[in-house]
């Protein structure tokens, strides 16, 4: 009996201790290069294939943000960017956010080696859910 209640005990604590939420927050400008374009497809396809019921349940989504909009610039600014940007942001239960920068990831392997991007991607995501 003791070793179930330590169990249910150890499972809740894993669960406060998770993620809120994740979302990836891909930023990008008026004009955008195929390298671009190919960053925010491959995370995308990561989400769709390999966390499609994290997204329906709304513990992962994904943010396009343009930074060239009124709406876009402030959020750009928050992050400290003014070029093509992929973060994955994990938001804990109290909102405070932990940001992974995969902008130099993406411009290394998007378009070249979409499969190891992806890898990437999805590893990082996966450890923001812990």
């Amino acid at each position: 009996m003791k070793r179930v209640l330590l169990s249910m005990v150890a499972c809740m604590m894993a669960l406060v201790m998770q993620a809120q939420r994740v979302e990836v927050r891909y930023f990008h400008g008026k004009q955008r290069c195929i390298t671009c374009r190919s960053i925010e497809k491959c995370a995308k396809e990561v989400l769709d294939e390999s966390f499609a019921s994290w997204q329906k349940n709304k513990k992962i989504g994904m943010k396009v943000i343009d930074f060239s909009t009124e709406q876009g610039k402030p959020v750009a600014a928050d992050h400290k960017v003014s070029f093509s940007s992929l973060f994955i942001v994990k938001i804990d239960k109290n909102g405070k956010e932990t940001r992974t920068d995969l902008t130099r990831q993406g411009f290394q392997y998007a378009k070249r080696n979409p499969a190891e991007f992806k890898k990437i991607v999805k590893e990082e995501i996966t450890k923001a859910l812990k």
